[in-house]
């Protein structure tokens, strides 16, 4: 694929102790994002989180909830005395200037516009070392961008440990027979590179002809493979009441890359508080945006950035 131009808006770095909004200019359009950095004179650590997948915006809300996990994860981290950066996703929230038709998108554009705002924070010269974090789908395109991006440490948090088609193949078990016989063909034909032409009505929102690229970009990375190619520090930590994702992915990518270090944490759902496995309730905490990221997180995090 051909690699996305950027081009970098020329920005103070930064009237420190406040979140100052920057923005990453690219090919198709601005990438807007937040930096946070503590009021300290200081080179300091940075962390660049990213948001997981669809309508998700950098504070980690998206259209039907909102829950602040993100944004209250960037500010424990600024009194914790470490920068950090989060963004809006390219054609999400303040971030729409660069969304693209979806039969252009592809995975990798994620995972460049990542590698834009790496050197975006290098070339500043303002932080002692960058880590890379990223939630749910931000982490496989955080591992990726991090394979080859200057930075020093990666951080896995509620990251899946299958490749796209193994999750869909896994939660097309809940339909009826019929979509789940009718879907693995197409899957696997995906998988492979091909585009099916001829998709059933009842499956078109899933495997319209215009989203196929995008899904065979997606469907060629394995989490596990990927992982396994960090040369760098790398934590992996999931939460034992995540819906969405389990500490069975967790083990996965800790048995692929023997070097990182693994945490569970008791009680944290996907969007990092407390909750319950109750289903109803635990979805319910997507919608509370007053309630707190579960304490353990901050902790481990911190501690893995400053060893």
């Amino acid at each position: 694929m051909k690699k996305l131009i950027l081009l970098f808006l020329v920005i103070p770095f930064f009237s420190l102790s406040q979140e100052e909004e920057i923005t990453l200019k690219t090919k198709t359009g601005d990438i807007k994002g937040s930096l946070l950095v503590p009021s300290n004179s200081e080179k300091v650590s940075v962390v660049l989180i990213i948001s997981g997948s669809g309508p998700t915006d950098r504070n980690g809300n998206n259209p039907n909830m909102t829950n602040n996990s993100l944004m209250m994860l960037a500010n424990e981290l600024k009194k914790n005395g470490i920068a950090s950066l989060r963004f809006d996703k390219r054609g999400i929230g303040e971030s729409t200037s660069s969304g693209m038709q979806e039969s252009d998108l592809r995975f990798e554009n994620y995972v460049n516009d990542v590698k834009g705002w790496v050197d975006l924070l290098k070339e500043s010269n303002k932080f002692s070392k960058i880590i890379v974090l990223g939630h749910s789908e931000g982490s496989l395109i955080g591992m990726i961008a991090s394979q080859k991006a200057e930075v020093e440490k990666f951080i896995s948090v509620a990251g899946a440990g299958n490749s796209a088609g193994d999750i869909i193949r896994e939660q097309l078990k809940a339909q009826p027979a019929v979509v789940l016989n009718q879907s693995l063909p197409i899957i696997e034909k995906l998988e492979n590179g091909e585009r099916e032409e001829n998709v059933p009505q009842m499956l078109y929102a899933l495997f319209r002809p215009s989203v196929q690229p995008y899904m065979i970009s997606w469907f060629k990375y394995d989490p596990q493979i990927e992982i396994a190619k960090l040369n760098k520090p790398v934590l992996i930590v999931q939460g034992t009441t995540d819906i969405q994702v389990s500490v069975l992915d967790a083990d996965k990518l800790a048995s692929a890359n023997n070097k990182a270090q693994k945490q569970i944490i008791e009680g944290m759902n996907h969007i990092l508080k407390e909750a319950e496995m109750d289903r109803l309730k635990n979805i319910q905490t997507y919608s509370m945006p007053d309630l707190p990221l579960k304490k353990p997180l901050i902790e481990i995090i911190v501690k893995f950035i400053e060893e």
